[in-house]
């Protein structure tokens, strides 16, 4: 009777007093653990009020730390994604150690190799390459980006129409998906009428607002595409970026990192904003607070149109990338700035980082400097071409004025009147600057990109000189095995003394992808014409 007494308290005691579950989950490297936690104590304002921290303890003393989120009432949970296979544990920490729902927690689970054929899963978390020039895998593996700006997808978009879109993206060859995560002047309330957040100091989080956008957020990953969330918008007013207090931002970035940061992202900290001096010191907070024990996935800011806030950020650990945008302008001076600017100088400066530039002109966009034809397809291939081509390739964004704002039927933009009446998104999927981009992805896929660095000095003339749009860029690889040149007018006249002999040289049509022979280089300076009018790529590699 007593034995029987205590096998009964024994198994009392594991079901209930040990706070470990019983059943051990399995999950696949990369992909999403998640487990619910319950406060046991009511709060006013939970993300404010408290925090609860998750150290996991992975193989070979593996040690991993996440935020958890609150999720409504009394719930709150964490996710994470497991980069080592083997048993886990994990212990929750919470800033009020009596709430015993949430603090001194314990689980297990156990992370199996990744199977399947998703390349986000299998790739692992990005990272920054040895050199800290371009993105690379989990392995080490080149990874380029060509991203599309879909800001309000899933904002806006139905579960079938974000899975068509995104599948139809992943076929066309982009690898990003840039989107805007919280309510911002392109979408001030949602379907249901709803913000984020609301009040300030501090702010009220509406887990509602985030759990419908759950869904479509890990769609991003399971399309095989990696997520690229602006955090907080921060152009103008209305804007969570610009217009919360630090830690009003703090708080709501803090949230959206620790909800969606198991899933493989890039994260956008602060979207279309001036982060200059005047700001600088709320984003550099913002920045080391949430990233200071949970930096496993790469950071950068997206700012305004022609705004260069490298200064600002350059020492900071979270800083990753380079992210910027040359705006939406045919101006001689904004293509001056992309050709010659600080895109194509700054990066010969300390410490490196891939430049990327994430907001490119738009196909079907207003140029912003008056002129009444939007942007074509030749427009866009010229600032993307010239955007990989005047710092050490890492890779570019594609953007169309008809698919950000993601409507169903032609409508003004909110929150951009200027704008006039676009399109539904469905027809500009298949546009002629997309199938630039396919033909562009298929060009960068078979050369080895990574190698490329700015190489004017191959040129013996620049008509850029007299005439910006007509601005030729140059790029090759350190030994010379390799060089890209793309023309958007010109004849290009050649020096190839610095290049590795013999070569071949080639013309690549950026529009439909077919190649023809460019002739031979002879000593000094070498004429190639291109084949046809318009914009050309002329590839030269040792034979």
């Amino acid at each position: 009777m007593r034995l029987a007494s205590v096998l009964l308290a024994a198994i009392c005691a594991a079901a209930v007093g040990s706070k470990e579950a019983m059943a051990v989950t399995t999950v696949a490297q990369s992909t999403v653990f998640e487990a619910p936690l319950e406060s046991a104590q009511t709060y006013v304002n939970p993300p404010a009020e408290v925090s609860v921290r998750i150290l996991l303890t992975g193989p070979k003393d593996t040690r991993r730390s996440v935020e958890a989120f609150w999720d409504g009432d009394r719930a709150w949970r964490f996710r994470f994604a497991p980069d080592v296979t083997g048993k886990w544990r994990w212990r929750s920490e919470c800033s009020n150690r009596a709430d015993q729902g949430l603090h001194g927690r314990r689980g297990t689970f156990v992370c199996t190799a990744y199977r399947g054929d998703n390349p986000v899963f299998a790739r692992g978390s990005l990272k920054l390459s040895e050199n800290r020039r371009h993105i690379v895998d989990a392995a080490g593996k080149p990874f380029f980006w060509l991203a599309d700006t879909a800001w309000n997808g899933v904002l806006r978009a139905s579960e079938e129409d974000w899975d068509f879109y995104l599948k139809t993206r992943r076929e066309q060859g982009f690898t990003v998906v840039q989107f805007v995560c919280t309510h911002w002047r392109g979408l001030t309330k949602d379907a249901y009428g709803e913000t984020a957040c609301t009040g300030g100091q501090p702010i009220r989080i509406n887990p509602a607002f985030f759990q419908r956008l759950d869904r479509k957020v890990a769609m991003v990953n399971e399309s095989g595409l990696v997520g690229a969330p602006v955090v907080l918008w921060a152009l103008g007013e209305g804007d969570p970026g610009f217009s919360l207090t630090t830690e009003d931002a703090t708080l709501l970035a803090r949230y959206i990192v620790a909800r969606w940061g198991a899933h493989q992202v890039v994260w956008l900290l602060g979207g279309d904003g001036n982060f200059g001096p005047q700001v600088a010191d709320k984003w550099r907070h913002i920045g080391r607070t949430v990233f200071a024990e949970r930096h496993d996935r790469l950071v950068t800011l997206h700012p305004c149109g022609r705004h260069w806030p490298v200064d600002q950020y350059r020492e900071e650990f979270w800083y990753d990338l380079v992210g910027y945008q040359s705006s939406h302008s045919a101006g001689e001076d904004t293509m001056r700035w992309l050709c010659q600017g600080p895109p194509a100088v700054d990066w010969r400066r300390a410490p490196p980082r891939p430049f990327i530039n994430l907001e490119p002109n738009y196909e079907a966009h207003p140029p912003f400097d008056g002129r009444k034809q939007p942007f074509t397809d030749y427009e866009v291939r010229r600032a993307v071409y010239w955007s990989l081509l005047n710092a050490p390739t890492a890779g570019v964004t594609y953007g169309h004025n008809w698919i950000w704002p993601w409507h169903d039927a032609p409508a003004v933009p909110e929150g951009h009147g200027g704008l006039g009446v676009v399109g539904p998104w469905r027809e500009a999927i298949q546009s002629p600057g997309t199938q630039s981009m396919v033909v562009l992805r298929r060009f960068f896929s078979g050369i080895e990109w990574w190698r490329l660095r700015p190489a004017q000095e191959l040129l013996a003339e620049q008509p850029g000189e007299r005439e910006a749009k007509r601005f030729i860029m140059a790029a090759a690889s350190e030994k010379g095995e390799l060089a890209v040149v793309y023309t958007p007018i010109d004849p290009v006249l050649l020096r190839a003394e610095g290049l590795r002999r013999p070569i071949a040289a080639i013309w690549f049509d950026p529009r439909k992808g077919q190649t023809s022979r460019a002739g031979e280089i002879a000593q000094g300076v070498t004429r190639f014409e291109p084949p046809g009018e318009g914009d050309w790529i002329l590839c030269l590699r040792a034979k």
